[in-house]
């Protein structure tokens, strides 16, 4: 039995990660640091309260953990609180929890991560992704979806109006920069933690995180 830490908890994926855990046989613990508790209650399901500034660290402590932590630059409101969040804050974590033991990172990043981007978002992906890569942990799974599809609680103009044109003229766009539901990003996450051998670091892009969805077993 395994204890999993879901980072980002509250958000349109991590939502939908947690609720999986929970349904799922090999975990035991379901740890969630969060601001205000959701309105879950589950007998594994553990909601911590936490202070991402003022981490407490064994909050952090667990075999796996799933980070689906982000924001975007308009809700951070500045490139500098954008960076805080996605960079700071996610690096943090995942320093306290390798020290305290964890196995596998899993991480949603994002398919135009590029450490040489000159557009900030991607650059800041790429650097994410490359920090992460020295923590050496036994097994670090990035995943580059493309734009998630899902009900979210704040209303975002550009993202449904993306959303709109892309299932429109999916047939138009290629595979790696489709759009992708985010219950089957999370899906993919419980795979290819649980069901493959990977070890090492390895970068799942939007195509693949698709097939892996669909291989998820129902347990």
């Amino acid at each position: 039995m395994k204890t999993a830490l879901v980072l980002g908890g509250t958000g349109l994926t991590g939502k939908k990660i947690i609720r999986l855990l929970l349904a799922d046989k090999r975990y035991n613990h379901v740890k969630v640091p969060v601001r205000t508790k959701m309105d879950i209650i589950y007998d594994k399901l553990d909601q911590i309260n936490f202070d991402y500034d003022n981490p407490t660290e064994d909050a952090l402590q667990a075999d796996e953990v799933f980070c689906c932590l982000g924001t975007t630059i308009k809700n951070a409101g500045s490139n500098a609180a954008f960076y805080k969040v996605d960079y700071e804050y996610v690096l943090n974590c995942a320093t306290i929890a390798k020290k305290l033991g964890a196995q596998k990172f899993i991480l949603i990043s994002a398919a135009g991560a590029n450490i040489k981007s000159n557009i900030f978002y991607n650059k800041t992906k790429g650097e994410i992704e490359a920090a992460l890569a020295i923590i050496g942990f036994n097994t670090l799974i990035i995943l580059r979806p493309s734009l998630l599809l899902g009900k979210r609680k704040e209303y975002r103009m550009a993202e449904n109006t993306a959303k709109l044109f892309m299932t429109t003229f999916s047939f138009l766009i290629p595979a790696k920069y489709k759009a992708i539901e985010s219950s089957e990003v999370a899906l993919a996450m419980l795979y290819l933690v649980n069901n493959t051998d990977l070890t090492g670091i390895h970068i799942i892009e939007n195509a693949y995180i698709k097939k892996a969805a669909v291989q998820y077993p129902v347990v």
